[in-house]
């Protein structure tokens, strides 16, 4: 891949190249995590290209989680695991820069939690059963010791349970952005905390029977209630800040 640079674009570019390249190779070894993949000299000669080119690239690497350069007589650059939660983030910045709303949200995650709770139904097994009361009996904790609840781990339990990455990671990015600001006291958020319980629950109730169509019936029913939850709190938001911002004034008459 011997490459010649010519301003600041084109080295861009082929850092991102180099880059690309690298994280095939990776994949293409089964991603192996904390495997040293060669040292700044080697892959210089390997690829071809400047050291500030290279340096480029791994910065890439590094940034995306994909590989870090380790200093030292021993370093080089080495394998790490993806950061999922940067992953995350990165697509809920993304859906709410392109002004995603609540419905879209709802309209996204309705199909995919409907589809997870249909797969988790069918391929459920005595190790999935204890994971899914094993979240259970977290939240249930969470919910007793009065803290607000995060009613949202037992989503990414039977998204797991799928058996399908690509579906995890779409229920952790839908999920964040199904988080409301509505202020709650202590005793709505308790009250709150037992309704989600009791329907965390049921579904998992009906997962574990293998019944599919009451598992389904009852994740929508608890999504039906999550978006009226939000929709409350976005309302209730919107009419404080029309108070803040006080009356609209009417325009001045011209002056003839």
């Amino acid at each position: 891949m011997t490459t010649r640079e010519s301003g600041p674009d084109d080295s861009k570019k082929l850092a991102e190249r180099v880059a690309a390249a690298i994280e095939h190779k990776i994949a293409d070894m089964g991603w192996p995590v904390g495997q040293w993949i060669g040292s700044e000299p080697e892959l210089l000669a390997e690829f071809g290209v400047s050291r500030v080119v290279f340096r480029q690239a791994v910065s890439l690497l590094e940034h995306h989680s994909i590989a870090e350069m380790r200093r030292g007589p021993l370093g080089g650059l080495t394998v790490t695991a993806p950061d999922g939660v940067s992953v995350v983030r990165s697509a809920a910045l993304n859906l709410r820069y392109n002004d995603a709303t609540p419905q879209d949200v709802f309209e996204a995650r309705v199909a995919l939690e409907l589809k997870c709770v249909e797969l988790a139904a069918e391929r459920i097994d005595e190790d999935g059963i204890a994971k899914l009361r094993a979240s259970l009996a977290s939240e249930a904790e969470h919910q007793r010791s009065d803290k607000p609840l995060g009613s949202h781990d037992i989503h990414r339990t039977i998204a797991e349970l799928t058996g399908n990455p690509a579906m995890r990671l779409f229920i952790d990015v839908l999920t964040q952005l199904s988080v409301s600001d509505r202020p709650e006291n202590l005793n709505q958020q308790q009250q709150r905390g037992r309704t989600v319980v009791h329907a965390h629950e049921r579904i998992v109730d009906a997962i574990i029977s293998g019944d599919v169509a009451v598992a389904r019936h009852r994740m929508l029913a608890h999504l039906r209630a999550i978006a009226k939850f939000i929709d409350a709190g976005e309302k209730a938001h919107a009419k404080k800040k029309a108070a803040v911002a006080g009356p609209k004034r009417a325009p001045r008459a011209k002056a003839k």
